[in-house]
């Protein structure tokens, strides 16, 4: 049986595994790019229907190619990017492969190099580049059973708010998605209810930029490691309807319940942790410290820009904050569905090489694994603070094709 042979697979095809092939052919490499559904497909089907894009379309880009549908201070939609990234797929001829998904990789032994079982048949690759990102496995944890009489699903399921059944909803999790998601079904007219973990919480925009643009001059993008015991924590921001800075009290003030963390549940009741107001002045202190080195930045560089001193105005908290709801029924609440905006769990169960950790974590130097010939892209913090985004994977997709090169 013919067994195809390739110098680098890449494996994903989304904004990581796109950006590696840019690179790949531009350092003249043989490749081939393996997508198991479409070209971006978290962006087809594992966003809701009003979703936009975090970032500007300025910001939030190859820099080999611009927005076709969208101004530079817009915010994409979800269709303008999978069109984006297939217009660029297009722009680079990127030799992908959709449909296709990889089964298992495995060092050879006798060789150099690894052998791929595929639905589409056996590969062989002197380099892997694992491009599958880090929005890979959704997490619900395991709080309410599936028995309680109540709807649950991730963040990804949900499409809008016509497509849940009539009721309150409880959503968990108040990074970008939950934080979006809890304000399109407070603009639907539903009762919502929405519990606030730890967070940051950026302004959308300090005098004249957005904050994207702070972070860069400010050098946080370039962050090589996130600070301690700041690993995981979510980031409340949004694009939508032009963009603004969320603010969980003008959430309140409109009619939304404040929850704390959810902890437990018991007899159709939930149990909420006593940290909501801990949690808003912990994203408070987050928002206000970008302002304060956004203005001694401005003064240090003698910058032209108008000051914001509204911005910096903290209206006091709301009857939910400093005396919060611990206890929730959810039949007395008339709560029929639970969104859990709670993250992702990274998949490599397929990777059969020695690089991960104890826990599945992938070892790695910038992406170069500890394995000859692996390589990781896409991942948060891989090699700086932006390394998850489009332009940052773009620039750590550089990296990686140039140690490729070192290697034919």
């Amino acid at each position: 049986m013919h067994i195809e042979e390739v110098d680098t697979v890449v494996i994903g095809g989304g904004q990581a595994g796109l950006a590696m092939s840019e690179h790949l052919s531009n350092a003249g490499i043989e490749h081939l790019v393996l997508e198991k559904n479409r070209i971006a497909e978290r962006w087809r089907t594992a966003r809701w229907d009003s979703l936009v894009a975090n970032g500007p379309a300025w910001h939030d880009r190859f820099p080999t190619k611009e927005f076709s549908c969208s101004g530079p201070d817009d915010f994409p939609t979800k269709d303008g990017v999978v069109k984006y990234f297939e217009e660029f797929a297009d722009q680079i001829s990127a030799p992908i492969r959709c449909g296709v998904n990889v089964d298992a990789v495995h060092q050879l032994s006798n060789v150099e190099g690894f052998k791929l079982q595929t639905s589409d048949g056996e590969i062989k690759a002197k380099n892997i580049v694992a491009a599958t990102g880090p929005f890979q496995i959704p997490v619900i944890p395991p709080v309410i059973p599936d028995t309680a009489n109540v709807t649950q699903m991730h963040s990804t399921s949900y499409d809008n708010p016509k497509s849940l059944p009539q009721g309150a909803v409880l959503v968990v999790g108040a990074g970008s998605s939950g934080s979006q998601i809890a304000d399109e079904l407070l603009r639907s007219g539903k009762e919502v209810y929405l519990s606030v973990g730890p967070h940051d919480r950026p302004p959308r925009g300090y005098r004249g930029k957005d904050f994207v643009w702070w972070l860069g001059v400010l050098g946080k993008w370039q962050m090589k490691t996130p600070p301690a015991g700041r690993e995981h924590v979510t980031i409340a921001v949004s694009g939508a309807h032009g963009g603004h800075t969320v603010d969980f009290r003008e959430f309140a003030s409109r009619g939304m319940t404040l929850l704390g963390m959810t902890q437990d549940f018991k007899d159709d009741v939930l149990f909420f942790a006593p940290d909501l107001a801990a949690n808003i002045a912990e994203g408070d202190a987050n928002y206000l410290s970008l302002l304060e080195e956004a203005d001694v930045y401005i003064q240090k560089n003698n910058l032209d820009m108008p000051e914001e001193p509204e911005a910096k105005i903290i209206g006091s908290d709301p009857e939910a904050v400093s005396n919060p709801i611990l206890e929730l029924n959810l039949s007395k609440a008339n709560i029929t569905t639970v969104i859990w905006a709670t993250g992702f769990v990274q998949d490599f169960s397929w990777l059969n090489v020695d690089t991960f950790n104890e826990k599945g974590v992938p070892q790695h130097d910038r992406g170069v694994s500890k394995v000859d010939g692996v390589y990781f892209l896409g991942l948060p913090w891989l090699s700086m603070r932006g390394s998850s985004f489009i332009w940052g994977v773009w620039e750590d997709a550089k990296y990686l094709a140039s140690h490729i090169a070192k290697r034919i």
